[in-house]
């Protein structure tokens, strides 16, 4: 028994000091993927942007980093996490650097930028795998909502990237973040490994039969109507607040940063739930609450019930079932497919994430006001639930 404790002991300790490097690199790459939503309206002042090139500076990061997910979780099923991530964190630089030196001097600049930082955005798909490599089937969800954790660096961007920008100017936002990046990078050289029961020449990523998996059409359909919601209360928040509210821009980044910080500290109650019971149960549970408060904030409530009543209620539903969708796919997918499903059902929350904010912008200078796109996103997330309690209620 002595020698069973002593053996488990340094693979448990292991597997905590990867988890811990796989949340720091996802924090940091989140910080910066997300950096151009809270100074969108500071980049609009300063360039001259329409209503849609600013959504369109948003959006582009977003769906850029959502299609890089599906070549990132493959290439992690398949070479190990330690290189993909290496190799994002090397790209994240790059793009910080191109946006702090020019990109942040033009629309074409911008949009250049962010389809570089897109890269940061991949990070998910291959932290997903790299995590759960380390971690049994039973305990994934707690494993995944301990990573997602790391969505906290889209809070450090919307509380620091406009105080940063206003102080020291537009360039100083990316420099800042490009230094805290490239510093663990070196560190994640040094530390990060891969499970030791991987093996690169029995891995092989399977597309075809991954897109066959009932469990991917499923995924793929929970995750982009999550994920929708979930940009359009993060990256999109600033601008909303500003137009819909009038809201001053130094305080909406302020406001997205405790958004994304409730949502974020729900993954680990999301994957706690998933272990303890069935992910469905959480998720169910979870759209229900982020349909309904859709739902409400369709009808643009007043402000005191915007702040204390609708994002808190969608925050603690768009974390819950993140998570929740992570621990069915860690439960129900092939082991060697994990990374490719999550890639796969992720690049397609990533394409609704990039439709959404244009869907808001067109909204807006249609009708004046973001009911009738916030209305989508309600019946999106009630068809969602439906859709979880036949699919997955049947199949237990």
């Amino acid at each position: 028994m002595a020698t069973t404790r002593q053996v488990m002991a340094p693979a448990q300790t292991g597997n905590r000091v990867m988890l811990g490097l796989a949340v720091s690199g996802y924090l940091l790459t989140s910080w910066a993927w997300t950096l151009l939503g809270p100074l969108a309206p500071m980049l609009r002042d300063a360039l001259g942007l329409s209503p849609m090139r600013q959504a369109l500076v948003v959006a582009v990061p977003v769906v850029v980093g959502a299609l890089a997910r599906v070549p990132a979780g493959a290439l992690t099923d398949r070479l190990g996490g330690r290189r993909v991530q290496l190799l994002i964190l090397g790209s994240t630089v790059l793009a910080l650097l191109e946006l702090a030196l020019i990109g942040h001097r033009s629309f074409g600049g911008l949009l250049v930028g962010g389809v570089l930082l897109g890269a940061a955005g991949a990070m998910f798909a291959a932290s997903v795998a790299f995590v759960g490599g380390w971690f049994p089937p039973g305990r994934r969800g707690l494993a995944f909502g301990v990573l997602g954790l790391g969505l906290c660096g889209g809070a450090l961007g919307g509380a620091s990237g406009v105080r940063l920008a206003s102080a020291y100017g537009l360039a100083a936002p990316f420099l800042v973040t490009a230094v805290a990046v490239g510093l663990f990078g070196l560190i994640a050289l040094t530390l990060l490994r891969d499970p030791p029961s991987r093996s690169a020449d029995q891995v092989r990523p399977r597309p075809r039969e991954a897109l066959r998996l009932p469990i991917t059409r499923q995924a793929v359909a929970w995750y982009t109507v999550n994920f929708a919601v979930f940009v359009t209360f993060t990256s999109f928040l600033p601008v909303y607040l500003v137009n819909a509210y009038g809201m001053a821009a130094d305080r909406t980044g302020d406001v997205m940063a405790v958004f994304m910080l409730v949502a974020v500290l729900m993954r680990p109650v999301g994957g706690w739930l998933a272990d303890r019971w069935t992910p469905a149960r959480p998720l169910v549970a979870a759209l229900t609450l982020v349909a309904l408060g859709t739902a409400v904030q369709a009808t643009t409530p007043p402000l005191p019930v915007l702040l204390i009543g609708t994002l808190p209620a969608l925050a603690l539903g768009v974390g819950v079932a993140s998570t929740a969708v992570l621990a069915q796919i860690g439960r129900v997918a092939p082991p060697d497919m994990v990374g490719l499903v999550t890639g796969l059902a992720s690049a397609a929350g990533g394409l609704a994430g990039f439709a959404c904010p244009l869907l808001m912008a067109y909204a807006y200078q249609l009708f004046g006001d973001y009911g009738p796109a916030l209305g989508g996103l309600a019946a999106g997330a009630a068809a969602a639930v439906i859709h979880v309690a036949i699919k997955v209620g049947h199949s237990r």
